[in-house]
């Protein structure tokens, strides 16, 4: 029988093959090293060894271990070090009896394997892995990783000659005897087996009978110790007396908020209570806030059951908020209040004068028919409680609300494509005339309005007309989540207050027993005209929002016309035609007004122009000396946390070719197109633009990748859109009625001035009165900041020259070094094409969750789709996007007249991009059509999505109910 034995030489490495050469090569990059773990904690730690061509790994190191009690495992675990540090092997050493000395050791073996899967490479075996030997075909063999521990493990001796050993578990017993039978009258603090000298205090104090058995072995103890004597020790003890300043159990802690939060906070896993103090006591933390992590964590994890375009939304909003809350980290906040955050009712006295005149307004006489206005008082958060705030919304008064009409449209031809974002279509002249007797008379419209927020529907009477007046005051009642009204915490809702207006239809019909919830004699419908949207933030910055607005009107309306009476919403306005317009007089509030903190950032120190940012820091703060209540925003953090001024994000970028291709012989056209490509990238969801104060830009080659980003990146994107084409644009600051403090951009035409949403595409003329933009505060573009101050900011009033210093306060001097920085924008952004079977799938997912919805909201009529009106509508959707030509061809008219011989028809298409289904599902709700009690009342419903580049998506979802004639 051959033997195999390592007593050769190894071979020269010069004189080896190359293969041998490598896995020598590779040998040499393994190392390891050993834990030593007592009673699983560990207390020391080998120095890392490599591996010898022998495949030996040589330690050759001794640890000393002092022990006070008896150890229950001496565990050694076994590391390799190659790219990564893996865990081979978990030795348990057996203990060491007391006749085992240091001068009486021998080395022991153990021996180990692991199991851990190393693939076979340049011909090795590998490990954990099967095959087959070359004699035998049918076997296979898996060889593991293995080796032996050579090592020695013994008890020290003193320089008495006596073994260290801990205390016995006899004498452990005897100690634990003791606390149960002898009066524990003086029981020192420190636990005895510490300080000996207590010990034997207390041994003396209590009497302990020497004789009894019971005792034997601690006595046998005292004496040891009295002869050994007692030094200072010179070691430590793993979790030394933690049982004293254990305050509650473990179980107790876990329950804790406060702990709770501090553990995610240390994880990094929490968005709120980042750069502020958890509160003190678990009654100050709202359980929304574990609510909140918990959806977070299940939006997470729901990831692969949605569209891949779905998932792409998902995943760039998670970025998001990582991203931000990395750079927030960086960032050092300071806070200061502000004398109504502290003194709930106090009035400033500035100078003499004023202390003069606050003395004499309590003698002046009161003028009743001739009242003062006066400034409504904040109330600080802390003093409000659940059911204190109510947001009250005052209706006024409509102007040109579309009228019924029981015919439709033959001429369908669609105006400009500017319009197309708003009421751009509508049904003028008759086909047919469809005789009913149990429909009002022509011409007629009966509107109401809705006011909902959260879910909470509040109603005005019914009025009468075209031009109706109501003058009712809605309270809306409004609890905060969490309870908790502070104004960082109210700014985080995101909830929309929803200004609806429908049109009640009544119906004479007979006793119908399967629809007791209407009258016996008639049913009342309601058809959706329009509606005004504005989030509950945009309210809460401001402190009221007052006017008359522009009403969002679908660009088509089944069923309606224009009102034959038309009247202007200002006396004194003779400009555009309004006539095809419908406009509503609101007034919102809410009462009573909160205070808030006022943040002031500092200098940041992340920043690569730091005498740049030092003078945009006094510019800002000059500015907001001269008028606190303007917006001006000099430098952000861009996505890495460096703080660089506004104009570097300014640079001309390249719209997609796909646009560009679309009307080549039309400017306008183009321009027009390209405002609403922006307009359909989602805005950001929630508040993740709210950073305390902090501004954090991304690029537009990021927006536009990441299809999603805040006002002031569409804002940029446009202007960057509009440097390409050589207009002359500048981002513009201010605030909005509607929409709170919002980014449009300012071009400059040959006689005038347009100012650009970027939210919704639209373009207003500077004189427009009923532009929703309330101020202009700020502008820049590549080159500088100029800040407003004019006395009067409204868009009418300004003057755009900001060549004229009496009129604007610009940053940078014109022989300021460096005026123009080098961008941060790339030189030409790159799109590609959204895939079609996507776009498919989802649209199939929207229509199918719609039918859901609608039979969801509707459990007690059913619910019947009518296919013929379906599949017109699915012909008419992509001819709306593309906003040109007529939209309805003569086949199509034909199918709507026959349509229109049985059913009374009304409905409407809504357009939006693509955020999420469920946004499309608010949408649709918003509109009432569900609510229809009609017998016989059947629906169609349509779905189209016009894809863009990069994923962004303009949706469609046309609406139709169709009641059959009786």
């Amino acid at each position: 029988m051959p033997h195999l034995s390592f007593t050769a030489e190894l071979t020269n490495l010069s004189r080896c093959s190359l293969h041998e050469q490598k896995r020598r090569a590779k040998i040499q990059k393994l190392k390891y090293f050993i834990k030593i773990l007592y009673n699983n904690k560990q207390v020391s730690c080998t120095s890392v060894s490599p591996l010898q061509f022998d495949f030996k790994v040589m330690f050759q190191q001794i640890f000393n271990i002092q022990l006070i009690h008896w150890p229950e495992t001496i565990c050694l675990e076994v590391y390799e070090i190659s790219k990564r540090t893996s865990l081979l092997a978990k030795l348990y050493l057996p203990l060491p009896n007391n006749t085992e000395l240091k001068s009486k050791t021998v080395l022991e073996y153990v021996e180990f394997s692991s199991d851990e899967l190393v693939i076979p490479a340049r011909g090795e075996v590998g490990s954990n892995v099967p095959f087959l030997l070359e004699g035998n075909g049918t076997e296979e063999i898996c060889l593991l990783t293995s080796g032996k521990l050579s090592y020695s493990l013994s008890w020290a001796l003193d320089e008495n000659g006596i073994p260290l050993t801990p205390m016995s578990q006899s004498l452990r017993s005897a100690y634990c005897s003791v606390l149960r039978n002898v009066d524990a009258r003086g029981v020192p603090g420190i636990p005895w087996l510490i300080n000996a000298q207590k010990l034997f205090e207390w041994a003396n104090e209590v009497k302990i009978d020497p004789n009894n058995p019971e005792y034997s072995d601690l006595m046998e103890f005292i004496m040891y110790m009295k002869h050994k004597g007692q030094d200072i020790p010179k070691y430590f003890r793993l979790e030394q007396l933690q049982d004293e300043f254990n305050f509650v159990s473990e179980g107790e802690m876990k329950k804790s908020k406060r702990f709770q939060l501090l553990q995610l906070r240390n994880a990094g896993q929490l968005d709120i209570f980042l750069l502020q103090q958890i509160p003190l006591y678990d009654k100050d933390i709202p359980d929304l806030v574990f609510q909140e992590y918990e959806s977070q964590i299940e939006k997470d994890i729901s990831i692969s059951d949605v569209n891949s375009i779905t998932a792409q939304r998902i995943n760039s909003t998670n970025f998001l908020k990582k991203m931000r809350r990395l750079i927030m980290k960086r960032i050092v906040k300071v806070s200061k209040f502000n004398l109504s955050d502290v003194v709930a009712d106090y009035e400033e006295i500035v100078s003499a004068s004023q202390l003069t005149h606050a003395v004499c307004k309590l003698v002046e006489r009161r003028r009743r028919l001739k009242p003062q206005r006066k400034e409504r008082k904040k109330v600080a958060a802390q003093t409000i409680c659940d059911g204190d705030i109510k947001i009250l919304v005052r209706i006024l008064r409509a102007y040109n609300i579309p009228t019924r009409n029981t015919t439709v449209t033959r001429a369908l031809d669609l105006p400009t494509y500017l319009k197309s974002s708003i009421s751009r279509l509508r049904h003028k002249e008759t086909i047919k005339s469809v005789a009913s007797d149990e429909i009002l008379n022509e011409d007629t419209v009966q509107p109401f309005v809705e006011v909902s927020f959260q879910h909470t529907v509040y109603q005005t009477s019914t009025a009468s007309g075209s031009h109706p007046c109501w003058n009712e005051e809605i309270k809306v009642d409004f609890i905060s989540p969490g309870h908790d009204y502070s104004f960082s915490s109210l700014s985080k809702i995101k909830d929309n207050i929803y200004i609806n207006i429908f049109d009640e239809m009544i119906i004479e019909k007979h006793e119908d027993p399967y629809f007791k919830s209407c009258s016996s004699h008639s049913h009342v419908r309601k058809n959706w005209l329009g509606s005004i949207v504005f989030p509950f933030s945009a309210l809460l910055q401001q402190s009221e929002i007052s006017g008359t607005f522009q009403v969002n009107i679908p660009p088509v309306l089944l069923g309606y016309t224009w009102s034959k009476t038309y009247m202007s919403p200002k006396e004194d306005f003779n400009g555009q035609n309004l006539k095809e317009c419908t406009f509503l007089n609101i007034f919102a509030t809410i009462e009573p007004q909160i205070s808030h903190v006022t943040c002031n950032p500092e200098l940041d120190k992340f920043s690569d122009q730091t005498d740049v940012l030092e003078r945009a820091q006094i510019f800002k703060k000059t500015c907001k000396t001269m008028f606190p209540n303007r917006r001006i925003t000099t430098t952000v953090f861009n996505s890495e946390g460096i703080q660089i001024l506004v104009t570097r994000y300014v640079k001309a970028l390249n719209p997609p070719q796909q646009l560009l291709d679309m009307f080549l012989h039309d400017s306008n056209a183009t321009l027009d197109l390209i405002a609403r490509f922006v307009s359909l990238i989602p805005i950001v969801p929630g508040i993740l633009d709210e950073n305390d104060g902090f501004d954090i830009w991304m690029t537009s080659e990021r927006c536009i990748s990441l299809a999603v980003g805040n006002k002031e990146e569409h804002a940029i994107l446009l202007c960057n859109f509009f440097l390409y084409f050589g207009k002359k644009a500048l981002v513009l600051l201010g605030t909005s009625m509607l929409e709170g403090q919002v980014a449009y951009v300012l071009t400059q035409e040959t006689d005038e001035f347009l100012l650009w949403n970027p939210l919704t595409g639209q373009c207003h003329k500077q004189f427009d009165p009923f532009c929703p933009l309330q101020s202009v505060d700020c502008l820049f573009d590549d080159g500088n900041v100029w800040f407003n101050i004019q006395q009067n900011n409204t868009p009418m009033a300004v003057h755009f020259d900001y060549s004229k210093e009496s009129f604007w306060k610009q940053l940078l001097p014109k022989n300021f070094q460096g005026t123009k920085a080098h961008t941060i924008q790339p030189e030409e952004i790159i799109y590609c094409e959204t895939n079609k079977s996507m776009i498919e799938d989802l649209k199939n997912r929207i229509e199918r969750t719609l039918k859901c919805k609608m039979m969801e909201w509707r459990p007690k009529q059913p619910t019947r789709w009518n296919r013929q009106c379906t599949y017109i509508l699915r012909k008419i959707l992509p001819k709306l996007e593309l906003g040109t030509g007529s939209f309805v061809s003569s086949e199509e008219e034909s199918e709507f007249e026959r349509l229109l011989q049985f059913y009374l028809v009304t409905g409407f298409p809504i357009q939006m991009p693509y955020t999420d289904v469920q946004s499309i599902i608010d949408a649709v709700y918003q509109t009432g059509i569900h609510s229809s009690e009609f017998p016989q009342t059947e629906f169609a419903l349509a779905v189209y999505i016009h894809p863009y580049p990069n994923n962004v998506l303009s949706v469609w979802v046309y609406l139709v109910s169709l009641a059959r004639h009786q």
